[in-house]
C-alpha cells in the first residue's frame, strides 16, 4: 500500500521534502529580521509555505505515460 503512494505521489513528495529543505534555508539565511514578514519571520511559516510551493510545483510536472 505505501510503495503504490509513494508510486503515485513520489514527485510530489520529492517536491515537498525540497521545498521545505529550501523554506528553513530561505528562513535561515535572508529571512526577516523585523518580524513583520508573515511568511520569513518564523521558520515554521517559511518551511510550511515552500513546501506547499515545492508540492504543487512538482505536480505540474507529469511523467510521459505509455499507452
Amino acid at each position: 500500500m505505501i510503495k503504490s503512494i509513494v508510486q503515485k505521489y513520489g514527485l510530489v513528495l520529492l517536491g515537498v521534502l525540497v521545498g521545505g529543505i529550501a523554506g528553513f534555508i530561505y528562513y535561515s539565511t535572508i529571512g526577516c529580521s523585523s518580524g513583520t514578514c508573515a511568511i520569513t519571520s518564523k521558520p515554521v511559516n517559511s518551511t510550511v509555505y515552500f513546501a506547499i510551493m515545492g508540492g504543487l510545483l512538482a505536480s505540474l510536472v507529469r511523467p510521459k505515460q505509455n499507452g
